[in-house]
């Protein structure tokens, strides 16, 4: 699907989200610094385990008032919520202040996603998804390519620029949202127009709802799939830098003339870090288009498998060279399950229900970011190859879980994609 003939919806969010996104990394990697030097690590460290519990709220109830009131309100609140906090985060002389401008920053975005990625699935076609979910990721990880080389010197030296222009951007955003995008929530989605209803009351109904989502056996089994998958995933910001950093020997990259570019483990780890980004940008649209006629169930086993066997992989052998080979490996099974995750909940969520689904899908990665850090806990009793098996098995048993999902749920036959 051309971007040329793509709804206007979505080409103003392509443009305002991938422009906030290079923002938002040019702050997010160097949160947890700035509240460990003004309060201590080990208080930061407990304070950032609290951020994902107010994103699983602002998931769960963003998704279920696109439902209710429609998508772009909770896109206009979301958006709106995020600038008032970077603005009280600008002017704040208080660290504690601060955090909660940072909790209230990740709580808007948190509502924010549902209902945007519903208004996709409202917009696009089934057999088109897969791509356009992909194009989304490309911008997104423009900003985690670009973002944190610029904030490394923009966020410690005009910290309160960057945010004055975070909230700025935001605010544009809001006003481009409220005079250029239409609502898009199906009419059966929430029985008709949309209606208002107090916060207790929705709350109340929702928790019923999305108890009924959760005993939806196949909808769960998909949940601890993702769980056991993204486990893997994620290590490449906990446990691959610990060991890289502390196992991996200082070595050269390049060699001329007997003198050579020599980096140290932590260096290793960064210039993975970066490769990883530039792999997103470069090749998540092209490789979407190359598997768009392959089951989604064997793309969710492949990224598993890639993922968690890349991951492993990477304990096997310290050569720096050796180690961007596997990074290619663990990037591609990541790459590929992105916009294949979210064309499953598109398609397999009721039309009336779609934002809840959302917002319910999102819990793979809350309980997904909890469970991943037990790996630097195994750590300090097991050895760096007893970590990387442990990491393998996470993987198998999402392999196990994917099969037998597809065993409850036959996919339907992919639609021709015709030849836009």
């Amino acid at each position: 699907m051309q971007l040329r003939i793509w709804d206007a919806n979505l080409k103003i969010r392509l443009v305002g989200e991938a422009l906030f996104n290079l923002l938002f990394w040019m702050y997010f990697p160097f949160i947890a610094v700035y509240f460990g030097s003004a309060l201590g690590n080990r208080m930061a460290g407990l304070l950032m385990a609290v951020p994902p519990l107010f994103s699983m709220l602002g998931n769960l109830v963003g998704g279920a008032l696109s439902d209710r009131i429609g998508r772009r309100p909770v896109m206009l609140a979301g958006a709106l919520i995020q600038a008032l906090m970077f603005v009280l985060f600008a002017v704040s002389d208080s660290h504690w202040l601060e955090y909660l401008a940072y909790i209230g920053i990740g709580l808007g975005g948190a509502a924010y996603r549902p209902a945007s990625s519903a208004m996709v699935a409202d917009l696009v076609p089934a057999e088109h998804r897969r791509q356009v979910f992909a194009t989304f990721t490309t911008a997104n990880n423009l900003g985690a390519v670009l973002g944190p080389a610029l904030g490394a010197v923009f966020f410690f030296r005009y910290r309160q620029e960057l945010l004055w222009t975070c909230a700025g951007i935001l605010l544009l955003y809001y006003i481009a949202i409220f005079f250029m995008v239409r609502e898009t929530r199906p009419l059966a989605a929430g029985g008709g127009p949309a209606t208002s209803v107090s916060l207790p009351r929705l709350l109340k109904e929702q928790w019923k709802g999305y108890g009924v989502i959760l005993r939806d056996r196949v909808f769960f089994v998909y949940l601890l799939a993702g769980v056991f998958a993204l486990v893997p995933i994620m290590q490449l910001d906990l446990y691959l830098a610990v060991y890289l950093s502390n196992d991996v020997p200082a070595q050269a990259l390049f060699q001329w003339s007997g003198s050579g570019l020599t980096l140290s483990g932590k260096e290793i780890y960064g210039w993975i870090l970066g490769f990883n980004g530039l792999l997103f940008v470069l090749f998540v649209l092209p490789i979407t288009k190359w598997l768009r006629h392959w089951k989604e169930r064997d793309i969710f086993v492949m990224s598993a498998l890639l993922s968690g066997g890349g991951t492993f992989a990477v304990g096997l052998n310290p050569q720096i060279w050796y180690l961007f080979g596997v990074t290619v490996l663990f990037t591609f099974g990541e790459m590929v399950r992105m916009p294949v995750t979210q064309s499953f909940i598109s398609r397999y969520a009721p039309e009336q229900a779609r934002g809840q689904y959302m917002g319910e899908d999102n819990l793979q990665y809350t309980f997904g970011r909890m469970l991943a850090p037990v790996t630097i806990t195994l750590s300090a009793w097991i050895p760096p190859m007893g970590v990387f098996t442990v990491i393998l098995a996470f993987a198998l048993v999402s392999v196990a879980f994917y099969l037998r999902l597809y065993r409850m749920s036959p996919e339907p036959e992919a639609p021709s994609s015709g030849t836009s």
